[in-house]
Formats: structure tokens, sequence, C-alpha cells
């Protein structure tokens, strides 16, 4: 188990429409996640930091997934994983980003 009190520096990449929305200029950023490094942690930081983001990644209130938005680390799909289940090792060691994705749809 994590200590609380630890952060650790979690590499994010965003898409550009939400990169453009939060005024961050780089693909990718990296943000200090304290205790367990879970995708409900991880998006806690994003929105504290980039407050403009809240409700645009998963919904206020319920903080479920939005329908157009995807979760991906490792070449895996982690969308349909429950939120505090914690990220691979890759991601936590910072060889691999997070990448959040805005899924498309239509043919």
């Amino acid at each position: 188990m994590t200590d609380p009190a630890t952060t650790t520096a979690i590499r994010v990449h965003l898409p550009t429409h939400l990169r453009k929305l939060a005024h961050i200029g780089d693909s990718e950023l990296t943000l200090d996640v304290p205790g367990t490094v879970t995708l409900s942690a991880v998006l806690d930081v994003l929105e504290t930091h980039y407050p403009v983001l809240k409700g645009t990644i998963r919904h206020h209130g319920t903080d479920k997934r939005r329908a157009f938005v995807r979760f991906f680390a490792c070449e895996e799909d982690l969308s349909h994983e429950p939120h505090d289940t914690p990220l691979p090792d890759q991601v936590v060691r910072g060889t691999e980003p997070l990448l959040i994705i805005g899924a498309m749809a239509g043919g």
C-alpha cells in the first residue's frame, strides 16, 4: 500500500480540445498524484489543477466517464475498469503515460 503522504509523478496525455479548453500547451503534462495511483486519483488532481475540465471527462456528481472519453495505458483500454483500480506499474513508474482520448462515433 502506498503512503498517502507520498506523491507520484504521472504523465498524462490529453486530447487537443481539452488542452485548448484548459490552455495547456503541451500534449502531455505531469501531475503529482498523492497516495495510490488510480484513475480517480489522477482525474481528481487534473480537475483540481485545471478546474475548467471538471465535468468534461466525467460527469458532475456521479464521476462516471463521459460517453465519448476513453482511458488507455500500456496499450490497454482502461475505460471500463473501476476508477479505484491502481493504474499499471509502467504508468506509476513514469515510463508510460495515461492517455485520455476523445472517442469518435459515426461512419
